[in-house]
């Protein structure tokens, strides 16, 4: 099962690299300009580089084979001012090429970021709620730091070694094709075993990647249910996990080091600058004693030669970026792919806050529905509750309102008007959404709250708070309502933080309010003053409750009773009592529990 796993996620990752190509492309447009000047800065940095490296052995060529002191003078102090000059030049042309590098760096992974944050504010919330942070976390930092390094500092790093080696062999060649040929055959030496080496990276690397997000997993499943694992001592399984994913790591480690072993041995050898040495001066040697080699036309070989294997790094480095940077950016691009919640073309605004659920089904997977036939009325001023079994559909209907996703089949309507004709943002301002899973963001508690209408005042703010029976708890904090929620939510409860979210729909004062189970998880006093600040949040809205508590919804306007999908019943809590059915079944078991 897991070399079956391995294949597939290499297949995956050969995949994503044959279609990086084009994504890389795509990205790197806004900038190419700027890219190519960088490119052209680097090749010519790189070519002036080499002038200090040839004019020394220009200079000991002309000492050699002078007729007199003052011929040789007069070339030495030539090759001088070459030298130097391309040093300066050098120094110029890299810092232009990594301030233009830097430039088009900065303003791509702008553009990314502007791009990623606008498009995934149109994409379905429900993507969110499915795949999580990870994969915005991957793009956002790991995916741009990747482009970092490709876009600020490989590309130009492998231009300017190719170009280093291209100008490097040109002027040995000129001196002796024969011994051009020697050094050229060193090199090819290590790129062939280089190339050998990493024949096989990519099922390597996704043996590795594999076990690493094993390793992860399982660090993370430890350190969130690190009470449980002390109080059951159950920490043995989990442990035993993280050690297989160790030694599946090690285990892949090992047969990449083996089956590369000599082949990365040969290269390491041939890109020794002793190496190189000691097979130019062998052969230059072997010709010198020929006599067909001059000693002066020897020394560019020792000196400019056996530096070229130097250039060969930067290159390597600058490939596998270049590989990690497709890879990048096929994953921001199928990020950027993602189809956007539909607008529209002619939207329309809602007369009332008539809710309408007409016929409506959904399916998750486009094979199961989650939701069948579910047709119902909430009118305004009510409160309608939602109860059923687990997995009865509840949250889904839920999500399906401020179209997190959008229904399969039938539809729903606000004020007579289907909801995929109202624009995303009026559609959400007409809602307060409050749910059992409470999000704080880490700001100060005040902009927490204000998160429900950002132009509220700082009295709207307390006003808010007092309804929802939490301004009190804030002020014994210790600043106030400027303390910084951070992990550790700044000591508040949890019924203290669900009364903070409840401030927050009571402060945005939409007239449609949704609550997933908001007291699900509380204790009975935190329960009671939740249900305090609900009820000031409900007072003249289209109020839609999904509860488990039925003891909390006794009293709601029309009770809707929903199994495996369905709507099976629907009327008040006497109403539904007096049926005998799956409420009434329900209540029974409840109240039996709490009397126990």
């Amino acid at each position: 099962m897991v070399e079956r796993d391995v294949v597939k996620h290499s297949a995956h990752i050969e995949e994503q690299h044959m279609i990086g190509f084009g994504a890389l492309a795509r990205l790197l447009r806004p900038v190419r300009l700027h890219l190519i000047g960088c490119a052209l800065l680097s090749a010519l940095g790189a070519a002036a580089g080499l002038a200090p490296y040839i004019a020394v052995a220009e200079i000991a060529r002309h000492v050699l084979v002078a007729a007199s002191a003052a011929d040789a003078a007069r070339e030495v102090w030539m090759w001088v001012g070459i030298g130097a000059a391309g040093a300066a030049l050098r120094l110029v042309l890299v810092f232009l090429s990594s301030r233009l590098g830097h430039y088009a760096d900065a303003e791509t992974l702008h553009d990314i970021r502007k791009r990623l944050v606008r498009h995934l504010g149109v994409v379905p919330l429900g993507w969110f709620r499915a795949t999580g942070s990870g994969a915005i976390k991957k793009a956002m930092t790991t995916d741009l730091e990747v482009m970092h390094q490709l876009i600020a500092h490989a590309l130009g790093e492998m231009i300017g070694a190719v170009v280093a080696m291209t100008v490097g062999f040109a002027y040995l060649a000129i001196i002796d094709w024969r011994m051009t040929l020697i050094t050229a055959a060193v090199l090819a030496v290590m790129a062939t075993s280089f190339r050998i080496a990493m024949r096989s990276i990519t099922t390597h690397m996704a043996r590795l990647q594999a076990a690493e997000e094993r390793i992860s997993a399982a660090g993370v499943e430890y350190a969130d249910g690190i009470t449980v694992v002390k109080t059951f001592g159950t920490g043995g399984r989990i442990l035993q996990r993280f050690a297989e994913a160790v030694r599946d790591h090690t285990e892949a480690m090992s047969a990449w080091v083996s089956e590369t072993r000599y082949s990365s041995a040969v290269s390491r050898l041939f890109s020794s600058e002793m190496s190189v040495l000691a097979v130019v001066m062998a052969a230059g040697l072997g010709f010198v004693a020929k006599d067909q080699l001059a000693v002066a036309d020897l020394l560019p070989f020792l000196i400019v030669g056996i530096g070229l294997p130097t250039s060969i790094t930067p290159a390597i480095h600058g490939s596998q970026g270049l590989r990690q940077g497709r890879m990048a950016a096929s994953h921001i691009e199928q990020l950027l792919s993602l189809q956007a919640l539909s607008e529209a073309e002619q939207p329309q605004k809602p007369r009332d806050h008539r809710i309408e659920f007409d016929r409506v089904s959904f399916s998750y997977d486009g094979k199961t529905n989650a939701l069948s036939d579910i047709s119902a009325v909430c009118e305004p001023g009510t409160v309608t509750a939602i109860v059923g079994p687990s997995g009865a559909g509840k949250t889904t209907i839920a999500s399906l309102l401020p179209r997190f996703y959008d229904v399969t089949d039938g539809a729903i309507r606000i004020g007579g008007i289907d909801i995929r004709s109202i624009p995303t943002p009026e559609l959400l301002k007409l809602m307060s959404l409050v749910f059992q899973d409470v999000v704080l963001l880490r700001d100060t508690v005040r902009e927490n709250i204000r998160i429900g209408r950002p132009d509220a005042t700082d009295e709207e703010v307390r006003r808010a708070a007092v309804a929802a029976q939490i301004h009190h708890v804030i002020e014994q904090l210790p600043n106030g309502y400027d303390t910084v929620l951070g992990a550790g939510t700044g000591g508040l409860s949890g019924g203290e933080r669900q009364r903070l979210t409840i401030a927050r729909a009571i402060l945005s004062g939409a007239p449609i309010v949704i609550l997933d189970e908001a007291t699900a998880s509380l204790d009975p006093d935190s329960e009671a003053a939740v249900q305090d600040a609900l009820a000031e949040l409900a007072t003249g809205k289209t109020v839609i409750v999904i509860a488990h508590r039925l003891h909390t919804i006794r009293n709601a306007d029309q009770i809707l009773v929903l199994n495996d999908g369905r709507l099976t019943e629907h009327g008040t809590h006497e109403e539904l009592l007096a049926h005998k059915g799956l409420y009434a079944r329900m209540w029974k078991a409840q109240q039996q529990g709490e009397s126990v």
